[in-house]
């Protein structure tokens, strides 16, 4: 049953380019099916989200990564009452605008980028839905709604000046209202994110030898999820054991996002999407209580994991890849494949028009592509 405050899909504020409704899928599976077929979701399959994408087979990708977060996105919408199809759309979208070698290639293009705007990532998965996805006849992007603009925008809550420059050569064509909240379809979509990275960055930890099993059951939450295993299952093998309690771990995040949601939903009472957005406070997130756990949770995994020193050198390796094929194409545009050098010859010479062009090229490679071009352009030179 749909709740008073859930976004209806009937009601959309509709597309920047009007088009005929679908007689058989609503305006929000519309735009799900428009990123599943994008050219930008099928380069996550080779993004990945701490380690190379050559590193492993069994490492979690953006691609796998964007599943699981749709996956619980759904599963705590329908808890709630809320439109599943926007909650799935916004989680599939998330990350569309990560460049490549994960959180190590976005802060390369930051740094390169300052001069001309900045890079930031949630912008560019906005730029790339509204501009860059070029395949339909009568318009740039994928011509989303207005909902799924939204979400994708501030699903990690409001946006305050200064914009990415990217946020605002969208929000010249459309209101996002970016002051306030999101939905709470996009909110759920945002928390879904949080649960399934905590959850995989432990098992991709653990898989890369990083850690080990015994370190993580001294972990607050996890410290009572093996406790639990244990007790129930005595003598468990060790490969299932830390997957039971990896089980239960994500578990307790759904419920006890589940729980502060229900209790937040009842204080205020939202009668329509709108009361959502202006309660002026996130309506889905974690307990305080949980919270300060996942916090102690992120710095071991910030310590053993992001900057464990396997993963250092190769941050250090990849940020150079980053940054010699920014400059490289910056003063050889003639290299950029047909499509691109198109739009350098409409800039007349402008060097951060040209610098635009440049990042989203880099930004849309995936970690083999950018390796394969270093090879290319540079280390054969």
């Amino acid at each position: 049953m749909r709740a008073p405050f859930a976004c209806d899909p009937m009601d959309t504020r509709g597309r920047l380019v009007a088009e005929e409704e679908s007689a058989h899928r609503s305006p929000f599976q519309r735009d799900r099916d428009r990123i599943i077929h994008s050219s930008a979701f099928r380069r996550l399959k080779h993004k990945t989200q701490v380690f190379v994408e050559h590193e492993g087979d069994y490492f979690r990708t953006r691609l796998t990564h964007s599943l699981e977060v749709a996956q619980v996105a759904r599963t705590m919408a329908r808890a709630l009452g809320l439109d599943e199809d926007l909650t799935e759309t916004v989680a599939l979208a998330h990350d569309l605008g990560h460049p490549p070698f994960g959180h190590t290639g976005e802060d390369a293009l930051q740094a390169l980028m300052a001069p001309h705007g900045g890079f930031d990532h949630n912008a560019q998965a906005l730029r790339i839905v509204t501009q860059l996805e070029r395949h339909y006849a009568e318009f740039d992007g994928l011509n989303l709604t207005w909902e799924t603009l939204e979400g994708i925008a501030k699903h990690n809550g409001p946006v305050e000046p200064p914009l990415p420059w990217a946020l605002n050569a969208c929000c010249a064509d459309v209101d996002l209202e970016l002051s306030t909240h999101a939905s709470a379809e996009a909110q759920v979509a945002a928390l879904a994110d949080d649960i399934a990275y905590n959850h995989h960055d432990l098992h991709d930890g653990l898989r890369a030898e990083l850690f080990s099993t015994d370190e993580l059951a001294e972990l607050p939450i996890l410290r009572d999820c093996f406790a639990a295993v244990d007790r129930r299952y005595p003598g468990l093998n060790y490969y299932r054991r830390r997957h039971e309690a990896l089980r239960r771990f994500f578990g307790v995040l759904v419920e006890d996002v589940l729980a502060c949601a229900r209790a937040a939903l009842d204080e205020i009472n939202p009668q329509s999407p709108v009361d959502i957005r202006m309660a002026g406070r996130p309506i889905i997130r974690f307990s305080k209580g949980l919270f300060d756990d996942l916090k102690v949770i992120r710095t071991f995994l910030f310590k053993r994991m992001y900057r464990a020193p396997s993963v250092v050198v190769m941050r250090r390796e990849v940020t150079q890849v980053v940054e010699d094929l920014f400059p490289f194409f910056m003063a050889n545009p003639a290299e950029l494949p047909k499509q691109w050098r198109k739009d350098v010859e409409g800039i007349a010479g402008d060097e951060t028009e040209l610098a635009r062009i440049v990042s989203d090229y880099i930004s849309g490679m995936t970690d083999r592509f950018a390796l394969q071009c270093h090879d290319r352009f540079i280390s054969e030179r």
